[in-house]
């Protein structure tokens, strides 16, 4: 078998890729001088996701505790960054961009979403913290050679399995990840800011960010001057039992607009129960085959089972871009073309891999979300149901059965109220938080606009105007002069109807 498809299919790749929640080089110069900061600043450059962009910053170090409760304790080191305002003097307060994953680089995150945020550093200097165990912040993180695969079978999602996984990435990384928690990385934000010498953040958190970002909030109300939360995770719900139904009330609304879209219908018929035939068949026997490697154009010989098309459907389902391409990717599997989804599902699972560190993922799921699982509650015949079934919950649970608990604060779980200025922003067809998150989350902070996008999927921030609506926000503090009728004209991308596209 080539290398690189017995890479892919192996277990903790499968396993994490299906529970996991959601999705830099320096130079050595001369530091920069900056009278603001207690940082050492160095010119360097940071890198997007995949190191396909990259762009010039003012990077540095900074020793936390390891345990904030023990601050003169054990230490780590954070990877922070300075990108300047254009202007010649920036305003008083900085702007932060928070990565989701949980377990994504921040200064990778923003790099690759840059020209979102380019109106709003016209004003302001940009600062970015890679969230403790990620990027190059003592990132957690297990890879395939962590995993003896004598122990587990490389195509099992069975309990057993899930845990062997996790207690030999555990034993690799150490008790200590347990402190990789949104509790000490707020703790830890709060200290960059105060090390750059600035007053007040403006904050952006997308996904799981915008859990860091309200704990910010909380904890720090007068260090905070506008918040933006875009894909939100409200403070009150444990995150993992509703990633099954949420993923198929989405999958459900992209096959019901390519149904209510002629030229799709037509092209596709009844997408979903093709979908529901793939699935039974992937269910019963996984499928060998060989297939064109989607990162260097070798033919490899790999597995396409249950979880590479889970792998495949539900991180397409994330924007409408990709979304765009299911109901032709299911019709070709259907006809017996399974190349295109056991491509994608290949592709989805190494950048997945590569863009999310998994250690610091389960500490913050075994924190944060599995202890307040209400499990008497949890609906398991409506999980079943669902495409994704009860494999990406129990995925998260068994985990934890193995993987420490860290420190959380006291109120983490409770919602609270904000004087604070907070724009809310969601996307009606969101497979993993969708827009009654938003509305909740609102609710509760009560100084706050919640803002869906009709049609649109995960992340809002490069859709249409919203980069302007964005900076305009940042600028005034105030999100109730907001002209958002330039939003009225987003759609989602049409369905490929054949491998060239679109109808015209």
């Amino acid at each position: 078998m080539h290398p690189l498809s017995h890479y892919r299919s192996a277990p903790y790749r499968a396993v994490f890729a299906v529970s996991a929640l959601f999705l830099l080089a320096t130079g050595c110069q001369e530091p920069a001088a900056d009278p603001t900061t207690h940082l050492e600043l160095t010119e360097c450059r940071i890198e997007g996701f995949g190191g396909f962009s990259r762009t010039k910053a003012l990077c540095a170090e900074l020793e936390v505790p390891l345990n904030p409760a023990k601050p003169e304790g054990k230490t780590i080191t954070l990877f922070v960054a300075k990108v300047p305002a254009l202007a010649r003097t920036a305003e008083a307060s900085a702007f932060t961009f928070i990565a989701g994953g949980p377990g994504q680089s921040s200064t990778e995150g923003y790099v690759s979403l840059r020209g979102a945020f380019e109106r709003v550093r016209r004003e302001r200097d940009i600062i970015l913290v890679d969230q403790r165990g990620t990027g190059r912040s003592n990132r957690q993180s297990c890879d395939n050679e962590d995993v003896d695969e004598d122990e587990v079978d490389p195509n099992s999602f069975q309990p057993e399995v899930v845990r062997k996984v996790a207690q030999q990435c555990l034993t690799k990384l150490g008790d200590d990840v347990k402190f990789y928690t949104t509790s000490a990385a707020v703790n830890d934000l709060d200290k960059v800011r105060e090390a750059f010498g600035y007053e007040q953040l403006d904050i952006y958190g997308v996904s799981y960010g915008t859990r860091v970002a309200q704990h910010y909030l909380r904890r720090y109300p007068q260090h905070t001057r506008t918040v933006v939360l875009d894909g939100v995770v409200p403070v009150d719900i444990p995150l993992g039992p509703g990633i099954a139904t949420d993923a198929q009330r989405a999958l459900d609304m992209i096959f019901n607009r390519c149904v209510n879209q002629s030229d799709c219908h037509l092209a596709f018929g009844d997408v979903s129960s093709k979908f529901s035939r793939l699935l039974e068949q992937t269910r019963a026997d996984g499928l060998e085959l060989e297939i064109v490697d989607p990162i260097n154009g070798e033919k490899i010989a790999t597995t396409f089972g249950y979880g590479e098309l889970l792998m495949a459907v539900r991180l397409m389902s994330y924007s409408p871009e990709t979304a765009a391409l299911l109901p032709l990717m299911i019709d070709e599997a259907d006809k017996g073309n399974y190349q295109p989804l056991a491509s994608q599902a290949l592709l989805n699972m190494e950048n997945l891999s590569e863009s999310l560190a998994n250690g610091m993922h389960n500490s913050v799921v075994c924190a944060e979300d599995v202890p307040f699982y209400d499990v008497d509650n949890i609906d398991s015949e409506l999980l079943k149901a669902a495409y994704m079934g009860d494999l990406a919950y129990k995925g998260l649970v068994e985990t934890c059965k193995v993987w420490p608990q860290g420190p959380i604060d006291d109120d983490f779980t409770q919602p609270f109220a904000s004087e604070v200025p907070v724009l809310v922003l969601s996307g009606e067809v969101d497979p993993v938080t969708p827009p009654v998150n938003g509305t909740r989350a609102a609710n509760y902070l009560q100084n706050a606009r919640a803002i869906t996008l009709p049609g649109q999927g995960h992340g809002q921030i490069q859709v249409g105007c919203m980069p302007r609506l964005l900076a305009d926000f940042v600028r005034t503090a105030d999100h109730t002069g907001l002209e958002v009728k330039c939003l009225d004209v987003q759609r989602p991308a049409p369905f490929f109807v054949s491998p060239s596209g679109p109808k015209p």
